[in-house]
């Protein structure tokens, strides 16, 4: 679990960040396809405004969440559910991890620092992990009715 100390971290700089939240977004996705381009192809068909919307809400509502994260775990494994169905795979959850942290490094400047980052590290350890659970689970089930 997070520490009040690291809960404080993670509203801190997001409240930084959320007043650019396109622009955030956008230096994501950017980022996100220099650090590897094999996964363009997931949003081929993907409207991205919709998508950079999509990102900060869901950033947002995990924020405003974090004395509470317990009730998220259901959404948190839909959208594992949801991403192994793209062909999201569990080593690409690495690389948008460290993207989140490289976006906010770059925007935040100072402000994001060693304390913040072990924070939204943290943070992004416990959802990948229940999302990359709630994948492995549906490809097991995939495998067991194969």
């Amino acid at each position: 679990m997070l520490t009040p100390y690291q809960k404080d971290n993670i509203r801190e700089s997001f409240a930084l960040a959320a007043p650019n939240a396109d622009q955030v977004a956008v230096h994501f996705y950017a980022r996100l396809f220099a650090n590897d381009p094999s996964l363009r192809p997931l949003f081929a068909h993907t409207d991205m405004a919709g998508q950079r919307k999509a990102l900060m809400q869901t950033l947002a509502v995990v924020v405003a969440s974090l004395d509470k994260l317990d009730t998220l775990v259901p959404a948190v494994q839909a959208l594992g559910r949801r991403h192994a169905g793209y062909g999201v795979r569990d080593e690409d959850y690495e690389t948008v991890g460290a993207t989140l942290l490289q976006t906010f490094e770059d925007l935040l400047g100072d402000a994001f620092t060693r304390d913040v980052r072990e924070a939204w590290t943290a943070a992004y350890g416990l959802l990948a992990g229940i999302m990359r659970d709630a994948a492995a689970t549906v490809e097991r089930e995939a495998v067991a009715a194969a």
